[in-house]
Formats: C-alpha cells, sequence, structure tokens
C-alpha cells in the first residue's frame, strides 16, 4: 500500500495566519517558495489545526465569557477560570473527568480530549486581551475546502488537519487527524494476509492519524512556526474517507 521511503518537508516562511485570511493560498506560496510545485498524485499535506482555527475566526476572548452556574461548579472542581470552563462546555456533550489541572471532555464531534481543545497557546495577546483558540467547527469540512482549493486537475491529494492529543494509558502528546480530505482515514486490513499467510482478523490501520503523527514530528509542538508540512512516498487505493471514521462509535467503546 505504500512506499518503502517517506519524506516529509515543512513549509518555510509562513506568516502568522489571521481570522479571515486564504489558507489554500497562503500553503499554495509556501510550497511555491519551497520547490514544492507542481504537487504530485499522492502528495499530503498536514496542516496543523490552529492556523486552520485562526482562519476560520475560531477565536474567543475570555472576558466576553459569562460563566453559567455548571460552569462555576465544574470549575471549583478542576481549579480553572469558570469563564474557560463554560467555553469549554460549550464545545462539549459530556464531562468525562475533572480534578485539580485536569479536565477531560468529550468534544462535540467524538473526540475524548482535554478542554475540548480550548487553547491559550500560540495565540498572541498583541493587545493585553485574554483569547483562546477553539477547534474549527467542522475539520472535515476545513480539510475538503483545502482540497478543493490545492488538488491538481487529475491527481490525487490528500489533506490532513492534524491536533495533538493526549493518549490513554500512555503519557506525552501526540499527532492525531482530526480532518481528512481526499485520503482514507482507515485502512481495513481484515482479510488479507501476513507474513505467514495467517489471515488478519482486526488489523484497521489509522492511516490519518499516522500521517498526522508523522507531521507532527516536523511540525513541532513549541514555537517552531512549521504548520504545514508535505509528505511524499504514500501510496493508497481505497476510497477517500473522513476523519470522523476514526471516532469509535459508542457502542464499540469498552472504556464508557
Amino acid at each position: 500500500m505504500n512506499a518503502g521511503r517517506l519524506e516529509a518537508v515543512a513549509l518555510p516562511g509562513l506568516p502568522m495566519v489571521r481570522p479571515g485570511d486564504d489558507l489554500a493560498a497562503l500553503v499554495r506560496a509556501g510550497l511555491d517558495a519551497a520547490g514544492l510545485l507542481p504537487l504530485r498524485s499522492f502528495d499530503v499535506l498536514v496542516v496543523a489545526q490552529k492556523i486552520v482555527s485562526k482562519a476560520e475566526g475560531r477565536i474567543l476572548e475570555v472576558p466576553s465569557v459569562v460563566p453559567s452556574a455548571e460552569a462555576v461548579a465544574v470549575a471549583a472542581r478542576c481549579a480553572k477560570d469558570p469563564r474557560l470552563v463554560e467555553v469549554i462546555l460549550r464545545e462539549s456533550v459530556r464531562v468525562v473527568r475533572a480534578r485539580p489541572n485536569l479536565l477531560i471532555v468529550e468534544h462535540r464531534r467524538g473526540w475524548i480530549m482535554a478542554n475540548a481543545g480550548v487553547d491559550h497557546s500560540n495565540v498572541g495577546p498583541e493587545d493585553g486581551v485574554e483569547r483562546v483558540l477553539l477547534l474549527p467547527e467542522d475539520p472535515d469540512a476545513s480539510a475538503a475546502r483545502l482540497h478543493a482549493a490545492l488538488a491538481p486537475p487529475g491527481q490525487v491529494l490528500g489533506v490532513v488537519i492534524n491536533d495533538s492529543f493526549g493518549r490513554a494509558w500512555r503519557r506525552g502528546t501526540c499527532g492525531v487527524a482530526i480532518g481528512a480530505a481526499g485520503l482514507p482515514a482507515l485502512l481495513d486490513l481484515r482479510g488479507r494476509p501476513d507474513l505467514f499467510g495467517r489471515t488478519l482478523q482486526v488489523s484497521i490501520s489509522g492511516f490519518a492519524d499516522e500521517i498526522a503523527a508523522a507531521a507532527s514530528l516536523v511540525q513541532g509542538q513549541a514555537a517552531e512556526a512549521q504548520p504545514v508540512v508535505l509528505l511524499r512516498g504514500l501510496r493508497w487505493a481505497v476510497p477517500a474517507a473522513s476523519a470522523a471514521e476514526l471516532v469509535r462509535p459508542a457502542a464499540e467503546d469498552l472504556f464508557r
């Protein structure tokens, strides 16, 4: 399914993204500056969630938020600003765990994550106003728009929007896909033989998550300012599907 070599190249010199910016145009300019145009078939562009959210104006001023009674109660349990907790609850469908300095929720899109992805980092309070950044309203739709704007005619292009998630049972964050277009989010390997001819029974690869994690190594997690990565060397031969397929249905969740 995949080639034996994978290349990951961060686009240099991308400007700070602001609400209303044409993100596809910025990515295209970055590709041109890096000498990566024209795009090749099976290229994959991985775009950090933060710049997608910024371009889409998903920025909220914390002082404008009026916390609900529920937010005040949850904030007391996790020792967080009730206004911040209110924003988190608006993005969530349920609180999974709350304790001092920790609030795990189920996001409206089905992800189990800290703070519903509401983030202070790299927002830039230039005027002293505290702001937070929310996840894109619909990351799969965001990926589809970038795909439509950037895919060369007649070529296969994958687009992944990635973010950093913590993981149950393991320490540290890891890049995951929250939006995808032009490629399969999952690769179902069931029915295929292993090296010794035994038929695989349960193997399903989180293809888009693996792509997101690979790109995250190049993007970095702090002040690297490399939010867009081009991956070359991948191949797939199954229909595209959105990142929503990566969310485990409640009926299959053994930990609820």
